[in-house]
């Protein structure tokens, strides 16, 4: 057919048809239009998460405390944590002190909620509360030992200069009282994939969502605010949000005292 008579019966066609039908038309070509804009640009947003860097404190070559976010030049913690970074890249490691105080220092790998979990079925009827100086690490051992801390009814606190970074908050939360000392650094961000195996970016984008759901209901069911963690949500992996003892009050990660709760009680 030559051009012009296509061109012909396609005006004759448009011609033909009624006010309605033409705005059915365009309103279902812009839908299809906008339904293609949006997945393309939620690939393309996924692909960028997936790229970001991920803070990961046991890799050699990564911060032990990354910068905080910030409009300008990244700056440092409020205060310099006293634990070498040689000690906080370790595995984190579980020691009983006096009072029925169990230390928990290092990164929280693959595997540290068994061994928490060990250490409580030995001693656990000694310990009374659980001191945290970690940069983070595993979401999931994270949340499994918070959880275990919850059920045996322990305190959690981090001393003077103690770090409680990424994931280590969740571990926190898990306390039935719950102190941050003066001077305590602690600091939330986005989760992400730290592990060797790279997944596609949809299933990268699937999996934080997943990730950050367990994490809010975690943190509500411990009695603490889920807006505490839109702070994370807003700070890239390779970034901390320095949470201060203002905002760790407002959103109940840190309690009273527990002689003020025995008081109250």
């Amino acid at each position: 057919m030559r051009p012009s008579r296509l061109a012909s019966r396609l005006k004759d066609l448009f011609l033909r048809t009624d006010d309605g039908s033409l705005m059915r038309y365009a309103f279902f070509g812009l839908l299809l239009a906008s339904g293609a804009f949006v997945f393309i640009d939620m690939r393309e947003l996924s692909l960028a998460n997936a790229s970001l860097p991920g803070h990961d404190p046991l890799r050699t070559d990564a911060p032990v405390l990354p910068p905080a976010l910030t409009d300008g030049v990244p700056q440092g913690p409020p205060v310099q944590p006293s634990s070498p970074p040689e000690v906080l890249r370790q595995p984190i490691r579980f020691e009983l002190a006096a009072g029925g105080e169990l230390k928990a220092e290092g990164s929280i790998d693959v595997g540290a909620a068994a061994r928490f979990a060990e250490e409580i079925e030995a001693r656990g009827e000694y310990v009374k509360s659980v001191t945290l100086n970690s940069p983070g690490g595993s979401v999931d051992d994270a949340l499994e030992i918070s959880r275990l801390i919850r059920e045996r009814g322990l305190n959690t606190r981090v001393e003077t200069k103690a770090l409680c970074a990424s994931s280590c908050p969740l571990v926190f939360a898990g306390g039935v009282v719950r102190e941050a000392e003066a001077d305590a650094v602690v600091g939330v961000h986005q989760v992400f994939n730290g592990g060797q195996a790279r997944p596609t970016a949809e299933e990268a984008m699937s999996g934080a969502q997943n990730t950050t759901a367990r994490i809010v209901r975690h943190l509500e069911e411990m009695g603490i605010g889920a807006g505490l963690w839109l702070n994370a949500l807003e700070t890239p992996p390779d970034r901390l949000y320095y949470l201060t003892p203002q905002e760790m009050a407002e959103f109940k990660l840190t309690t009273p005292s527990a002689a003020t709760a025995q008081a109250a009680n």
